[in-house]
């Protein structure tokens, strides 16, 4: 394994363009370590419906951006007290969906500090029942990441503020306020630490080395940063990909899976689905629109929807939800 230094920049434009050019192009048996840290911003799971995730007089008052990710899973705010970390290796068939593979090292290096921090849930990060670090999988030719957000010294007020949570997913939790379940880090260390230490002290721990001058690292050309740049502007710079178009729908459905909240928009007329688009933020690997494709055109009834989906593999796209539950939800 080789860490990637992104030289401190805090772009979540660049940082997420980073992180999907060494994914896509770097050796297939290789494993890289990349931290970055991004100015305030939310980034907003695949499936997401990004203006639905924020609440939108609060971003931009504050100037904060609003990126959508290559993979699934729930919008995280996202700013300079907030460390993000993410594996990339090869999909060996067993590691997606596989969070605490990712989150060992993690895991250990916060408790090698004094931090009882310990995984919980599907992919979340917990010290004393508070959540600190969200997780997310992306999974593409072989390849995949598994990321996740460290909460150092973030600006929680913000976190609360920046997004939308819904309902679904508070009740699910049990809790009622956001406020309470989620912590910094620095609440739990018995000293002060800057972030620079912080980081230096858990990338030793994950590379096992004394000091951080032994870390293997690898380091990226002036080609390399071209690339990211291009990507970066074909992608994390482009409205297109940070929001899109909501269509209009008059059907709406959604229920909190244990592996996900999964949210159907149908425009149906005259009985014939006109339209569909699918939000959530389960980790699936296939992209969702070949779902919404088979089902536009199709009658809205149970046989004929059974009919379109005969083929498809439901938990290629939705993680772990099967079949029989998306059409139960739909129909």
């Amino acid at each position: 394994m080789k860490f990637i230094d992104n030289k401190g920049i805090t772009d979540p434009y660049i940082n997420l363009a980073l992180e999907e050019y060494v994914l896509k192009n770097f050796g297939e048996e290789d494993t890289y370590l990349l931290f970055y840290i991004n100015a305030p911003s939310i980034i907003v799971g695949k499936n997401q419906n990004s203006i639905e995730e924020i609440n939108t007089d609060y971003v931009e008052e504050n100037n904060i951006k609003v990126v959508r990710r290559l993979s699934g899973g729930g919008a995280v705010y996202h700013d300079e007290g907030n460390l993000n970390f993410s594996f990339i290796t090869k999909d060996d068939g067993d590691s997606f969906h596989n969070f605490a593979k990712f989150t060992e090292p993690v895991v250990k290096a916060l408790n090698s500090i004094g931090v009882p921090a310990k995984l919980e849930g599907r992919n979340d990060l917990l010290v004393e029942g508070r959540k600190f670090s969200g997780n997310a999988q992306f999974s593409t030719k072989g390849r995949m990441f598994s990321h996740g957000t460290l909460m150092f010294d973030s600006e929680i007020e913000h976190v609360v503020a920046a997004l939308n949570v819904k309902k679904e997913k508070i009740e699910s939790k049990g809790i009622k306020s956001i406020r309470s379940r989620v912590a910094n880090i620095t609440e739990y260390l018995d000293r002060q630490m800057s972030m620079e230490e912080f980081k230096n002290l858990i990338l030793c721990s994950i590379f096992e080395v004394e000091d951080v001058a032994d870390v293997p690292r690898y380091e990226l050309s002036e080609e390399d940063w071209e690339n990211v740049y291009e990507i970066s502007r074909n992608r994390y710079q482009r409205w297109e990909w940070n929001f899109g178009k909501s269509p209009a729908f008059n059907k709406k459905v959604s229920h909190k899976f244990p592996s996900g909240l999964l949210d159907v928009r149908l425009d149906v007329k005259k009985g014939i689905i006109e339209n569909c688009k699918i939000y959530g933020d389960f980790f699936g690997i296939g992209e969702v629109e070949d779902i919404e494709n088979r089902l536009i055109g199709v009658r809205h009834e149970r046989v004929a929807i059974e009919e379109a989906l005969t083929e498809v593999d439901i938990p290629h796209y939705l993680g772990k939800i099967t079949k029989e539950e998306f059409i139960n939800l739909i129909y």
